[in-house]
This record gives C-alpha cells, structure tokens and sequence, in this order.
C-alpha cells in the first residue's frame, strides 16, 4: 500500500506554498504587549449602572523583515472614565507575521494597513474583552473598525502635508 503523505508547509516568515496564489499569507499570530490599569477598583461596584465614557485609539505599525514578510501590530489602547474618574486603562499590541506573495509593490501597504488589521482585530477583541472582564468589569466589546477608512485618511492627511511642504 502506498503512504498517502501530507507535504508539510514550513510557517518561517517570507514562506509561501508552492504555486499560492497572489495574497497575504499569515505566518505566525501573537500577543505582544498587555495592560492593564485599574485604579478605581470598588468604584466599578458603586457605578455598576452608569455607563463609562470610553476613549479608543488604534494605531498599525509595520515592521519589515526579510523575503517579503512584514510584522504588523495592532495597537489598541481604551480609557474609560465615570465622570472624571478613571474606571480603567486597557492597552493591547497584538501582532502577526504577514507574507506578501505576488502583490506589486504599489499595492503593498494597502495590504499590510488595511487586510492584516483586519485579519488581527477580532482576536485583539476578544483578549480585551476578557482582560475588561477579569478586571471587574463588562467585556469590552469593540465595534468592527473599518481599517479602510482610516488609510485612506491617513493618506489623505499625508498628501495634505506634502503639499504644505
């Protein structure tokens, strides 16, 4: 009898199966840096019906690394305030090793700013969301984000800068 064998696909950054189509291939995820700050602790008890003020900040950052890989972050940081009053700090970077496979080089950040956040988020989600939870408080349950929209905004404020200078 013949052995049916599985051709094992080495995940080393900048590896791509053999005859893969064009796209973004995910070589490794993981979770790189977490905070979180809960200087209020009882008052999260005391307000349990009021509901916080809660201040979201995302920020993509790309790392180049050789053979056509990339490492993209995904930074998160949430404030949440009772009035004036810090209920909690939460900060996450989460992070993938992105490989490029036939993609033009003019369509590269597109891909690396836009598709790899959006393959990251729902697992930054939910590490905030039980970190939020395990803090004494309800998941924090971000909406979907629209990675789009915030290139094309940040390409628009870049070429409004060139201009300036």
């Amino acid at each position: 009898m013949a052995k049916n064998e599985a051709k094992k696909v080495e995940k080393k950054p900048g590896n791509v199966p053999e005859n893969a189509p064009p796209g973004l291939f995910i070589n490794a995820q993981y979770l790189k840096d977490l905070s979180f700050e809960n200087p209020n602790p009882l008052d999260a008890y005391k307000t349990a019906t009021e509901k916080p003020n809660i201040k979201v900040d995302v920020n993509t950052v790309v790392k180049k690394l050789p053979d056509k890989a990339f490492e993209v972050t995904l930074d998160i940081k949430t404030e949440a305030k009772n009035k004036d009053k810090v209920a909690f700090i939460a900060e996450i970077s989460y992070a993938g090793i992105f490989t490029l496979n036939k993609i033009p080089e003019d369509q590269e950040k597109p891909f690396l700013l836009i598709e790899a956040p959006r393959m990251l988020f729902p697992f930054a989600r939910n590490v905030l969301a039980e970190t939020t939870r395990d803090g004494g408080y309800p998941p924090l349950m971000l909406n979907p984000i629209d990675f789009a929209a915030l290139y094309q905004k940040q390409m628009a404020a870049q070429q409004q800068n060139q201009k300036k200078n």
